[in-house]
């Protein structure tokens, strides 16, 4: 499906994000598209099964511009047709992008589990920001964005799978 396609299907509001906010100065927009490029599976810590809330919003889209999506939560079953685990450490494929929309007092313990898994990225949603996690994920080896939307980079760059 083409990206006009996408934005044709459902009104803008409930698909196409629209502020990514900052990306931080370690990463430039053309690493963040490349490692958008070569990342296929996302696991979404905080997925939520409100169609209104932008953790399940998010997710939608990007299952729409082609990555799998894992939802992470404790408390659903199913989110947007995707089963959802419990944690990071139950989910069985690897994952590249572990997007978080959890409360900035839970990301270092987050960026611990995206560690475990070996994921490549660990990716804190808009007004979100640890220095913990960064820290974190720096010693893993992880690159990491703070403080800005998945979901519009993806839009924005024009990534699609």
């Amino acid at each position: 499906m083409s990206d006009s396609e996408l934005k044709a299907t459902e009104p803008p509001e409930q698909t196409e994000p629209t502020t990514a906010g900052p990306v931080p100065e370690s990463l430039t927009n053309a690493e963040v598209k490349a490692l958008l490029e070569s990342s296929k599976t996302i696991a979404v810590v905080g997925a939520s099964a409100h169609e209104r809330k932008a953790a399940n919003r998010i997710p939608r889209w990007l299952i729409k511009a082609g990555f799998t999506v894992i939802p992470v939560n404790p408390s659903a079953d199913e989110i947007l047709g995707q089963k959802v685990y419990r944690t990071l450490a139950d989910i069985p494929v690897p994952v590249d992008i572990v997007d978080v929309f959890r409360p900035a007092e839970e990301a270092a313990g987050v960026a611990e589990q995206a560690a475990a898994i070996g994921a490549k990225a660990l990716w804190l949603q808009l007004d979100i920001r640890s220095p913990e996690a960064r820290e974190i994920a720096r010693k893993a080896g992880m690159a990491y964005v703070e403080d800005s939307c998945l979901g519009v980079m993806v839009n924005e760059l024009e990534i699609t799978k």
